[in-house]
């Protein structure tokens, strides 16, 4: 057979790899990461996937899961037992918030979620068996900019780890890991693998302890992603520079042009002079704001189905961060889980929708914006 040196990884479509005698499998075991032995266990598609993103973040190494919940999942499990507790940042994912109260007190750990004006003192709600803080670098849907920096130092004078979500910054704008955060996770279904045909999921560690314990969770939990999902999503990393160059273009005409309009009633941009974190997010975000913003229209149920129904081509999808533009309902979707209260105490209003500008030419995007907005 031809020595073959394939310019692209190949799909290495299997459960288990095959060894020559005991001598080979016992080599396996001896020196791990130099072959393979189950997909469960590692794969090079995964492999690559995980290079590469630990590559960008700048991290100890790279594990990746089936999709963005398990990398949370494997991360809190990483450093938390039953009877440990989890502090985590009041605005947070709606998916986040329902694993850590909803599913991760049963197995015995305490959680406890800390309003955003105390995000940078936590001395009062720390406890003596408490581990980690569990926040995002800008949040969802309302796009608050975390100061990474200064969270990190107060988790370190707490003694406790910090776990940073940067899925809707990505590296290309924010490196947590730089600014003195422990783990980073991302859902690999969004912007790094980008094309809206991937679910996964990341965890980079800072250290080789965390990681060597989020590779053991991803093993024994089952976690793992498959070769085909990892081969497709290491693929759409190749295009994240480009992608977020255009994503932030765009999201900033995007968000100026809804800030203007009689019909919109707020705008949550960090790109916007308004933001309460612009400045933050400039420098934070190396002058690139992201492509997610969110906007409110009035609150009206059946205004908000009109302008739905009236656009002619973006569709309403409960996900985010393709190439292509889309638009979600956070009330009905993503916080839903939240209860009536949770979600009036953070503004996520019947009228709240949230905006993921894709890589369009915007001049299209305001004139299908122009029609819906008619509607309301």
């Amino acid at each position: 057979m031809p020595d073959i040196h394939p310019k692209t990884t190949p799909i290495y479509q299997t459960s288990v790899f095959a060894f020559d005698d005991l001598d080979a499998l016992e080599l396996y075991f001896e020196q791990p990461g130099q072959n393979y032995m189950y997909t469960r266990y590692g794969n090079p598609n995964t492999d690559e996937l995980a290079r590469e993103v630990n590559k960008l973040e700048g991290g100890a190494g790279g594990v990746v899961t089936s999709s963005g919940m398990s990398a949370i999942l494997a991360a809190v499990l990483a450093v938390c037992k039953a009877g440990d507790h989890v502090l985590c940042a009041e605005e947070i994912y709606g998916g986040s918030a329902a694993l850590l109260s909803q599913e991760l007190t049963r197995i015995g750990m305490e959680v406890t979620y800390v309003p955003t004006a105390d995000t940078y003192n936590l001395q009062q709600y720390t406890r003596p068996n408490t581990r980690l803080m569990l926040a995002e670098t800008m949040s969802n849907p309302l796009l608050q900019v975390l100061d990474i920096a200064k969270l990190a130092k107060e988790t370190r004078k707490q003694s406790i780890k910090l776990v940073i979500d940067n899925t809707f910054a990505t590296p290309i704008l924010t490196k947590p890991l730089a600014l003195g955060a422990d783990i980073v996770i991302h859902s690999v279904t969004k912007y790094l693998s980008g094309h809206s045909d991937v679910t996964a999921g990341v965890v980079v560690c800072r250290e080789q302890e965390d990681l060597q314990r989020v590779q053991t969770v991803m093993k024994v939990y089952g976690l793992n992603l498959s070769p085909f999902e990892g081969w497709l999503a290491a693929r759409g990393l190749k295009t994240l520079r480009l992608r977020m160059k255009q994503h932030s273009s765009n999201g900033l005409q995007l968000a100026q042009y809804l800030q203007q309009h009689p019909k919109v009633e707020k705008v949550w941009y960090p790109g916007l002079a308004e933001h309460p974190q612009h400045e933050l997010a400039k420098e934070q975000g190396q002058g690139l704001f992201g492509g997610m913003l969110s906007f409110r229209v009035k609150d009206d149920t059946a205004a908000v189905n009109r302008f739905m129904r009236a656009l002619p081509s973006i569709p309403f999808a409960p996900s985010l961060a393709g190439v292509n533009t889309s638009i979600s309902h956070p009330l009905g979707t993503s916080h839903r889980s939240l209860s009536a209260e949770q979600q009036q105490k953070l503004g996520i209003t019947v009228g709240v929708i949230r905006f993921s500008v894709g890589i369009e030419e915007p001049e299209e995007l305001i004139a299908e914006l122009e029609t819906a907005l008619a509607a309301v």
